[in-house]
């Protein structure tokens, strides 16, 4: 390869991990900000190496069981990310989470799943993608085909928490009206109540991409 066609590469390379990790003009005066910058893992802490960046995405690596989390902590915020999904992908956003432990308990897990995938066929209604697992059961069928992008807003406001996939609204739940120790996967989840803490993506051996992820935080009185 010519030193020209090299230079032409990189510079692709740079626009695509630009557009992945950019946000629009009208949700930037909104006051979102991204989450990843399209280049590497800054602001982010964890199991870094179970999860690279490949032109602009970030990727969980197949066979990657680890989590990262944002090394800032949220309270109430509106998260908008695009993900694809490999077949049978599993992975999950942790929200409000202590950054130790397991977050489905220590804090609120968002369930990222295949769950068209015959492997999950005898999976439990809060199992199913977008769920809080082991608490709210999501409506499922929102997913688009495997291979393809999905676009998914998690919105939580004090106990209120909404999943958005592809437009429309799979949960929508208050779950500081729920008690941590009776919940319907019949586990306690002691970080239910939580009010902040911090973001994270939490692998489970499978390989999923995201791209476009960005954040505002919201105040008591947002509407």
């Amino acid at each position: 390869m010519t030193r020209h066609a090299l230079a032409w590469t990189a510079v692709l390379a740079a626009c695509a991990a630009l557009i992945a990790a950019g946000v629009p003009a009208a949700e930037k005066e909104e006051g979102f900000a991204p989450l990843f910058n399209g280049r590497d893992l800054a602001g982010w802490t964890g199991d870094t190496k179970g999860y690279t960046m490949e032109n602009g995405l970030l990727v969980c690596q197949e066979k990657s069981s680890g989590c990262i989390y944002t090394e800032k902590e949220y309270s109430d915020f509106h998260l908008k990310f695009e993900f694809r999904l490999a077949p049978g992908a599993n992975n999950g956003v942790g929200i409000r989470a202590p950054g130790k432990g397991t977050a489905a308990y220590t804090g609120i897990e968002l369930q990222i799943l295949d769950d068209t995938s015959p492997k999950y066929a005898d999976i439990k209604p809060y199992q199913y993608h977008g769920s809080v697992y082991g608490v709210v059961p999501a409506k499922p069928g929102h997913l688009k085909k495997v291979g393809e992008w999905n676009a998914e807003e998690i919105i939580a406001r004090q106990g209120r928490i909404q999943v958005i996939l592809n437009g429309t609204t799979i949960v929508d739940a208050d779950v500081w009206k729920i008690d941590p120790n009776q919940t319907i996967d019949g586990r306690p989840h002691p970080g239910l109540h939580n009010k902040k803490g911090h973001i994270g993506l939490l692998g489970h051996g499978t390989r999923v991409e995201f791209r476009n992820v960005r954040i505002k935080e919201l105040g008591n009185d947002a509407p």
